[in-house]
């Protein structure tokens, strides 16, 4: 098997990295969800050394994901923990940080609520949780691009689209966090980042 390979992952790498480094700096441990092909996992670990870097997805991407792993053989990075975020059992271990790229507009909406109600169950107090990709916002479409690929989306899955941003705002504030910043990106793209409030 050759290793999966993800364009969009090649393009918004470094964006992502510019803007997550600086948050992630006194996080020790990372819990991603969705690693996809592993691009994003071996990309980001190589330049943030300190931190443990757990991966994981549903079981039948953790071949391609172990490929990137064995091939960076990076020290920080963990093989990938089996999540279907509304099947499967999340970890029990409490991480300083979540990660989630291209993901939420994949899910169903029951999923996107499977994803928030678990969340914060697996991030310690003063956690962080940060999402990327697109997001509407008053229910509308912030480009033409993104209503595009809306399109091209839930013609693939009728379950699949992208979210309203004050939806999933919502969901997470329901389950004790915090929205810190939501920041634009390149393509059309958001950075939502939320932290965990203390008990």
């Amino acid at each position: 098997m050759n290793k999966p390979f993800s364009e969009s992952c090649q393009q918004n790498r470094q964006p992502i990295l510019d803007v997550i480094q600086p948050l992630l700096k006194h996080s020790q441990t990372l819990l991603e969800i969705g690693s996809g092909t592993g691009q994003h996992a071996v990309y980001f670990s190589e330049d943030m050394p300190h931190l443990q870097w757990h991966t994981s997805d549903r079981s039948e991407y953790h071949q391609g994901i172990n490929l990137w792993l064995e091939e960076a053989n990076n020290p920080n990075i963990h093989p990938p923990i089996s999540l279907d975020v509304s099947k499967d059992t999340w970890p029990k271990q409490q991480f300083d940080a979540v990660f989630s790229a291209n993901t939420l507009h994949i899910m169903s909406q029951s999923n996107v609520s499977a994803f928030f109600k678990y969340v914060s169950s697996c991030m310690q107090e003063g956690g962080l949780l940060i999402v990327y990709g697109p997001f509407n916002y008053d229910k509308q479409y912030t480009s033409a691009s993104n209503a595009r690929f809306d399109t091209w989306l839930k013609s693939q899955n009728i379950n699949s689209g992208i979210k309203d941003f004050e939806w999933v705002n919502h969901l997470a504030h329901a389950t004790g966090l915090t929205l810190e910043k939501d920041y634009a990106m390149p393509a059309n793209n958001r950075i939502l980042y939320w932290k965990k409030k203390s008990a």
